[in-house]
């Protein structure tokens, strides 16, 4: 049985892959900040109106200001002496991606878990398209259920799909 052929790659056919450096060099530049903890002047790397659309738990914050106000403040609150690890970075004309770990140390609230002075590894994956010079487009995966596992709380409550992963274990019922 042949399953569904919805059309694919939409956002990326069109890509202009002579900005591929430029792409390079606007997410290198931005991962430097990032790792400067700079907010107030972050908008060197990002349009004013860029969208940075994350999983649940994470949300979506339209515009700089959203960014700085809704997403880098309150990590920077929660997450303190944070270093931000690419793993793996792939450039394709207007478009970046990237996977690794930020390190850091839980140092304020998160996810309504008090300060526990932990050191976290907080995994992700991020998808970047640049025009002009300067990041649109942010599609984002932040492991939050891995980093509140480290806290030593499961938001899965013992249901995760980790259970088929172990052969000792049985699988979690519906």
């Amino acid at each position: 049985m042949a399953g569904a052929r919805p059309e694919q790659a939409v956002l990326t056919r069109d890509t202009d892959m002579s900005k591929t450096d430029e792409t390079r060099a606007v997410i290198e530049g931005m991962v430097d900040g990032l790792n400067d903890h700079r907010i107030a002047d972050i908008g060197e790397f990002f349009a004013s109106n860029f969208r940075w659309m994350g999983n649940q738990g994470c949300g979506t914050k339209e515009g700089l200001q959203a960014f700085q106000d809704n997403w880098q403040k309150p990590f920077q609150a929660a997450f303190s002496d944070k270093v931000c690890i690419d793993e793996a970075r792939l450039y394709m004309g207007e478009w970046a991606a990237a996977f690794g770990r930020q390190e850091a140390v839980h140092s304020g609230e998160f996810l309504g878990i008090a300060p526990t002075g932990k050191k976290v590894e907080i995994r992700y994956m991020d998808f970047w398209k640049v025009v002009d010079g300067k990041i649109v487009d942010n599609y984002v995966n932040v492991d939050f259920a891995h980093v509140a596992a480290q806290l030593g709380v499961d938001l899965f409550q013992g249901h995760g799909w980790e259970a088929f992963d172990r052969a000792e274990k049985t699988p979690p019922t519906p």
